[in-house]
Formats: C-alpha cells, sequence, structure tokens
C-alpha cells in the first residue's frame, strides 16, 4: 500500500480535492439522475464537479507558484553570471501573466497578472519555499470553489470547504493537523453552511453533512478514523433523506446533494487511509422510479418532470436561476439577503472577506442582479432561465427532449460584447473572464447545452488547448461528434465563425474553419503589472506592450502608439481584413485613430470594430 499523510498538510489537501473530483467525475451522472430538490433540473452532479474542479485548480496554482519560485532560485544559482536568453523563456507569459500548461494550467508570473496566486487570495510566495502550508492550501481550495461555485448544491459545497478553511488556516500558535482538528473543521463546516441557506430544509445536503460532524465528534483517534466516522456518518443520513423529505419519496431517491457530499467524504477517507471505502448504492433503479413518481418522465439524459418539495407536478417555482460573485461589505450582504429572500426561493449565500457567491431562484432575474448592484458590485453573473424542459416552470411533465441540433459551434470568449456578437452568429459561449479561465467541465456543459450531434470547439486561447482536449474527449465519449480548431484568439475565432457554414459536410466545415482560422495572425495590446524580462527587452510596470502572435514585440508608454506600431508590423506582411476588439480600458479615439492609419496608409483593407467589455487585454487586433 503506497504510503498516505497521517495529519493535515499542504499535500493531504491536494490529494483529497483530486480524489473528491475523480470521484464526482464517476458518480456525477448517477447524481444528475436523482437530482429531484430543489429544482428537479437534472444537474446536480454536474455542478459539484464544477465546484470541486475550481477548487482543485486554485490548489494546483498555489503549488505550481511556490514550485515555479523554487525552480528559479535553483535557476538564479546555476546561472549567476551567465549572459543567457535561457531565463527569458516564454516571454508573453512573462510579461502578460498568461496561465501556461506548463505550471499545472496556471501561470503564476509576471506583469499583467492575468492568472496568479494573488487570485486566489495568498500572495507569491516566499523565495526559496517549495511546498505551500497548510493554510495556503485549504484557502486556495475554498477560494476557488467560491469563485467557481455552480447551482444550489455547488454553492452549499463550497461553503462547505470555506468553513473547512476557516478552522485548518488559523493563525493561532496550535496548528490544527491532527484528528482533532479535522473534528472541529468538520463541524465548522455544517454550521457555516447551514448559516448560508436562508431556509435550511432537512433530507438535504445540510442533515447530511451535520451528520457527519456529530459522527465526526464522537471518533478519536487520526485523521483517518475520524474522516471514516464522518462518512459512515453521512452515509446513514443520506440513506435516511427520503423519509425527511416528501419529494424524495415520492421518487424513490436519496437527496443529489448530499449523495454527492458522501463522494467527497468518501475521498477524504481514501486520503487518509488509502482506500476507498464501499460505494454507495441506489435503493432501486432510479430512472424507473423518477418515472413512476410522475407519468412522462425521462432520466437525466432527458427531462424529468416537475417534483416541487411541498406539492405535485402541477405546482410551478421561479423561472430563473440567479449566480453571480460579488464584491461587498458585511453590512450590505445583510441587507441583500433580506432583499433576495422576498424576491424568491432557494436563497444561499456563502463566502466572506469581502468576496461572496449569490444564489437565488427568483421570477425577476432583472431584480436580483440590481439588488446586487445596491449591495457592491457584482460580476461573473450567470443567469439560467428553467425553460419547460427544464421541469422547474409548470405543466412540465410529459414534454418530450427537445430534438438535438445536427451541428453547433462552442466558443470561449473573453468579454461580455463578444459573448454578444458569438451569440448572435449562433455559437454557445463561455465566457472566460479575466483571471478566471473555464475549467474543462465547463466546457462540456457547454457542448451539452448546444445540444447537438456535431460541434466543433474554439478555445481561442492558446493556454487553454489541453483544457478543451479534455472537454472535447469527454463529449464524444457521451455520442458527439467534435472537432477542436485550435484558436489561439477570440479574433480567429470571428474569422472561423464567419466561414462556418452549417449545411456542409462536417468535414469540410472543420476545414474551412481551420483555414480562416490560420490565416488571421493576432495581436494584443495590455499593460504590464510589474517589471519583467521579455523578447522585446525589459517592461517595467506601468509599461504597454504589444504582443503579436503570443509574443511581446513592442514595449511603449502610449496606448494608441504603441498599437499603431503593432498593426503597421502586422500589415507590413499584407492583410486584406483588420479586426479590432476593444476591452473597456481601451482610449476613445483609438478605434478611429487607427482605422484612419489603415484607411490612409494600406489600400484595400477593410476594418470593423467590435466592442469586448471586460476581457483584460486593451485591445485585440486581428489581421486576415
Amino acid at each position: 500500500m503506497p504510503q498516505v499523510p497521517q495529519t493535515l498538510d499542504a499535500l493531504a489537501v491536494r490529494t483529497w480535492c483530486g480524489l473528491a473530483l475523480e470521484a464526482l467525475g464517476r458518480s456525477r451522472e448517477e447524481i444528475d439522475a436523482i437530482n429531484v430538490y430543489p429544482v428537479a433540473d437534472g444537474d446536480t452532479g454536474t455542478n459539484l464537479y464544477l465546484t470541486v474542479e475550481s477548487a482543485v485548480a486554485a490548489v494546483e496554482a498555489v503549488f505550481a507558484g511556490y514550485e515555479t519560485v523554487a525552480a528559479a532560485g535553483d535557476e538564479a544559482v546555476a546561472t549567476a553570471g551567465d549572459d543567457s536568453v535561457g531565463t527569458v523563456g516564454h516571454d508573453s507569459v512573462a510579461a502578460t501573466g498568461h496561465e501556461t500548461v506548463a505550471a499545472a494550467g496556471h501561470d503564476t508570473a509576471a506583469a499583467t497578472g492575468h492568472e496568479t496566486v494573488e487570485t486566489a487570495g495568498h500572495g507569491t510566495a516566499p523565495a526559496g519555499a517549495g511546498r505551500p502550508t497548510l493554510a495556503d492550501a485549504v484557502r486556495a481550495m475554498a477560494h476557488g470553489a467560491l469563485i467557481g461555485a455552480r447551482g444550489n448544491s455547488g454553492t452549499i459545497l463550497a461553503q462547505l470547504l470555506r468553513g473547512i478553511a476557516q478552522v485548518l488556516a488559523t493563525d493561532s500558535e496550535t496548528a490544527h493537523t491532527d484528528g482533532q482538528g479535522l473534528r472541529l473543521a468538520l463541524r465548522q463546516a455544517a454550521d457555516a453552511a447551514r448559516q448560508a441557506v436562508a431556509h435550511p430544509v432537512e433530507g438535504t445536503v445540510l442533515t447530511v453533512a451535520s451528520a457527519a460532524a456529530d459522527a465526526a465528534t464522537g471518533a478519536e483517534g487520526d485523521c483517518g478514523t475520524v474522516a471514516r466516522a464522518a462518512y459512515e456518518g453521512a452515509r446513514t443520513a443520506l440513506a435516511a433523506t427520503p423519509g425527511q423529505l416528501a419529494v424524495l419519496e415520492r421518487a424513490g431517491v436519496v437527496d443529489a446533494g448530499g449523495r454527492g457530499l458522501v463522494a467527497v467524504l468518501a475521498a477524504l477517507v481514501e486520503t487518509f487511509t488509502g482506500e476507498a471505502p464501499g460505494a454507495f448504492v441506489a435503493p432501486v433503479d432510479v430512472h424507473a422510479r423518477v418515472a413512476e413518481a410522475v407519468p412522462g418522465a425521462v432520466d437525466a439524459g432527458g427531462v424529468h418532470p416537475e417534483l416541487c418539495a411541498d406539492g405535485g407536478p402541477d405546482e410551478g417555482g421561479p423561472a430563473f436561476e440567479v449566480i453571480y460573485l460579488l464584491e461587498a461589505e458585511d453590512a450590505a450582504v445583510a441587507r441583500l439577503r433580506d432583499r433576495l429572500d422576498s424576491l424568491g426561493d432557494s436563497l444561499v449565500v456563502v463566502g466572506g472577506d469581502g468576496l461572496w457567491n449569490v444564489h437565488v431562484h427568483v421570477d425577476d432575474a432583472g431584480a436580483a442582479v440590481e439588488a446586487g448592484v445596491e449591495a457592491g458590485r457584482p460580476y461573473r453573473i450567470r443567469i439560467t432561465h428553467f425553460g419547460l424542459g427544464d421541469v422547474h416552470t409548470a405543466g412540465a411533465a410529459g414534454r418530450q427532449p427537445r430534438e438535438r441540433a445536427q451541428r453547433a459551434v462552442v466558443a470561449v470568449v473573453p468579454g461580455e460584447g463578444l459573448d454578444g456578437l458569438y451569440t448572435e452568429a449562433g455559437a454557445t459561449t463561455v465566457l472566460a473572464r479575466p483571471g478566471e479561465p473555464p475549467a474543462s467541465g465547463e466546457l462540456v456543459e457547454a457542448v451539452r447545452r448546444a445540444h447537438a450531434r456535431e460541434v466543433v470547439l474554439l478555445p481561442n486561447d492558446a493556454d487553454l488547448r489541453h483544457t478543451a482536449a479534455a472537454a472535447a474527449e469527454q463529449a464524444r465519449a457521451e455520442g458527439v461528434r467534435v472537432a477542436l480548431i485550435p484558436t489561439r484568439s477570440a479574433v480567429q475565432g470571428i474569422a472561423a465563425l464567419a466561414v462556418h457554414e452549417p449545411e456542409r459536410r462536417f468535414d469540410e466545415d472543420v476545414v474551412a474553419m481551420t483555414s480562416a482560422a490560420g490565416a488571421t495572425r493576432y495581436a494584443e495590446v495590455a499593460v504590464a503589472e510589474r517589471q519583467s524580462w521579455t523578447m522585446a527587452g525589459i517592461c517595467q510596470a506601468g509599461d504597454v506592450l504589444g504582443l503579436i502572435d503570443g509574443d511581446v514585440a513592442v514595449i511603449g508608454s502610449d496606448i494608441t502608439a504603441t498599437a499603431e506600431t503593432v498593426l503597421d508590423r502586422m500589415l507590413a506582411a499584407g492583410g486584406e481584413m483588420v479586426t479590432l476588439v476593444l476591452g473597456d480600458d481601451a482610449p476613445d479615439a483609438i478605434a478611429a485613430r487607427l482605422e484612419s492609419r489603415v484607411r490612409e496608409s494600406y489600400l484595400a483593407v477593410d476594418t470593423v470594430v467590435y466592442r469586448g467589455g471586460r476581457q483584460g487585454a486593451l485591445l485585440l487586433i486581428g489581421v486576415e
């Protein structure tokens, strides 16, 4: 048997997160299938998976940061006195901080900081450190889960992980690294999650979490003993949930969120013992029981009937699920809770220290967002309509799943403006905000949302190629024909989408889109956040950087002048079409200036301008 940690440390947290993600990956479809409360929309397993995937990414980013610093220190010693360009390496990464696959998918370096350890709220790794502390790891885990939480169940899980972090990341002299520390952490987790829910209901994940904490409290011994006691307590409580919630009893299933938590706790047992406990066995064929509960129901591959907590399939619920991250003070959040509670149900507000994740089901989605604006700064806003096929609205029972489209395009876009542009062109989009690259699970979810037999996937970022490849493989395993076009920028994606013709044979369409993307050179203009080495020289914080095809080519002091230089260099090799995508912070006059330059200096070259919104870069440039 391989060695396993006997105490809580950063490596144990990393192992637990990884095993939990694997466990949820294996049980995702089963959990989706039994999702009948609070909304029977068949996505609890997927939401839990995406939440933990975000936590894993954050923990890996912290480990990568420490390893990068340690490696850099070793290299500096080994190369002291050498005049070598080898330390420049990936200059565009150093200068703009785009995440790199080499660092487990999350770069931690340099100038504009698009994905740094700071985004997990931990600062930079101390020089010479090779491994993060327990506090580093659990804070990253909690932060990652918070910003990536999806759905009601994912939001509650994020608060459970935050409660664990509150105990294990304490700054007191006594570190909670033993069984006693784990007992305290599980108790705090259960209490924090219950407090985050506006109207706690028994027979849900809250009940299972409390049972796990109660069982752990009575366990004496090391972390493995405590973890196993918590798992057994949770498993027993989960089996009893149908007797506590009528909707579960009618469907003949256990609570889906609680089932997911049992999987996460099973991973905790495996972390400390090296052995996975026996899998929880569903009482019956859940698909058959759900179908029997309400005539006309279908399984999780299609649509569930509505199964409301206090009624039957004739009673409807709010039409929208609204989720957003919120930067706000505690007092403002308290007022927000009251306001949202009056607007809808399934209200869960988790987080703290100025950053919150808000989840609510409402009929007036605009009012829910406006309430967030009044409280602070909401962002990463997701509004999902519970359509007729999602069974939350009345009369969904008996409806057949909608027919699959023949072909769809799924694209990652860096800002709200491009999101609208791509959507108008018929693409299904995944919004990637600065410092928040989408995980593979989000791309898979988008492919499912596209609901097509054939999908063309446009990652629109060189650093997402492995993430997109993993998503494509998962989608293929689910029976979808997927072609991944390795677009490295949103402007290449625009070029590909412009020649997309769904009526063509799939292979011909993919070839045409790939050719259009490959014929488009791409550039961006950004501002350096710190000093860094680049192929164009040393940049200082505040310098304007012009990147062409991923490499820093120009360092300037004026945004418009730098953009002109970049554009001139790109057009020196020829071109027929210039695409400009303006970020929110781009100067107002820059588009007119660049359009004028193209018109006056380059014959027969057209220019098109789009507003990209909050896209990270000040300006994206494409030349076809």
